[in-house]
C-alpha cells in the first residue's frame, strides 16, 4: 500500500518539475529505495491497522495522576487564518469527547499548549503568519472553551513548535511530578504534537521518571495535506498528509510513546 504511495509521490514530484524518465536519476534511486523497503512499508500499514483502543476507565488507576495535553487546538488551525485545515477541524469532535470522558472519570488536569506568536516571529520565515498573540486565531476553539469545566484548563502559550522553549511547560511539569498518565492530542502529528509528545517522553527518560507513560490516541491527532501540484503552485514544499501522519505515529511509538487507536 504505502510503497505504491511513495513511488507515486516521487514520480509526481519529478513530473511536476518537467523531468523526464531518462533524466530522473535520483528519482530512479527513489524507486529502488522503495522497492528495497517493501517489507517496511507493509509493516507500517500493519502497524496502523493493528493499533488497539485504550480503555480509560480500566487503564487509569488514579485520575488525580493523569493529565490531558492538547497541542494547538485553536481557531487559527481549525476555522480561520492562513493555516486553518479541514483535516484539523475534524479532530474537534473526538477531542471534545475525550475531554468530557476524562473529566467524568475524575481527571482534572488539562494542559492546552497553544501558539501565541509575536507579530514578527522568526517562525514566519518558514510558515505563513498565523496565530499571533491577542488575535482571534490564537484563541482556544470554542468547542473546548465552552466546556463547563474549562476553568480548570492550564493554557501554555508558545512562540515556536516546541512546547517547553521559553514557556511555562517545564515549571508546570515540575509541580506535577506525580503524574503517571500523560495523554497527548491535537495538531500537527509531525510538528507540535510530535514535539509535545517527545518532550514529555524524553523528559521522563532523562529524569528516570519510570512511572510516567505518554499515551497518544491516533484518532485525536492529524496533520495537514499539501499535494505536489499544490506545493508547486505555491512555491513551497509538499506535505503528503496521510503518509506523514502514519510515519510520525510510528516514529513516536519507536521512541516509547504508547500510540493507541483511540481512547474508549
Amino acid at each position: 500500500m504505502f510503497q505504491m504511495l511513495l513511488a507515486s509521490y516521487a514520480h509526481k514530484i519529478y513530473e511536476a518539475r518537467g523531468i523526464t524518465e531518462t533524466e530522473w536519476g535520483f528519482g530512479m534511486k527513489t524507486d529502488i529505495l522503495v522497492k528495497e523497503n517493501v517489507d517496511f512499508f507493509e509493516f507500517l500499514s500493519d502497524f496502523y491497522e493493528k493499533l488497539k483502543p485504550f480503555n480509560l476507565k480500566k487503564e487509569i488507576q488514579d485520575p488525580e495522576k493523569a493529565a490531558i495535553f492538547s497541542a494547538d487546538m485553536i481557531v487559527g488551525f481549525c476555522s480561520q487564518g492562513n493555516l486553518a485545515s479541514e483535516r484539523i477541524r475534524k479532530l474537534i469532535p473526538p477531542i471534545v469527547e475525550l475531554f468530557k470522558k476524562a473529566h467524568e472519570l475524575g481527571i482534572n488536569k488539562f494542559v492546552l499548549v497553544q501558539d501565541a506568536h509575536d507579530s514578527a516571529a522568526p517562525e514566519f520565515e518558514a510558515w505563513p503568519s498565523h496565530c499571533v498573540k491577542g488575535t482571534r486565531e490564537s484563541e482556544t476553539i470554542p468547542e473546548l472553551a465552552n466546556l463547563e469545566f474549562s476553568d480548570e484548563f492550564v493554557i501554555i502559550r508558545k512562540n515556536s513548535l516546541h512546547p517547553a522553549l521559553n514557556t511555562e511547560m517545564n515549571p508546570w511539569l515540575e509541580e506535577n511530578l506525580e503524574l503517571r498518565d500523560l495523554i497527548v492530542v491535537g495538531n500537527c502529528t509531525d510538528l507540535c504534537v510530535y514535539n509535545l509528545a517527545m518532550h514529555l517522553r524524553l523528559r521522563a527518560n532523562a529524569y528516570n521518571l519510570r512511572h510516567q507513560r505518554v499515551i497518544l490516541p491516533a484518532n485525536c491527532v492529524d496533520t495537514y495535506d499539501l499535494s505536489v501540484k499544490q506545493a508547486e503552485n505555491l512555491s513551497v514544499l509538499p506535505h503528503p498528509g496521510d503518509f506523514i501522519h502514519l510515519f510520525f505515529l510510528y516514529h513516536m511509538a519507536l521512541n516509547g510513546i504508547n500510540v493507541v487507536q483511540k481512547i474508549i
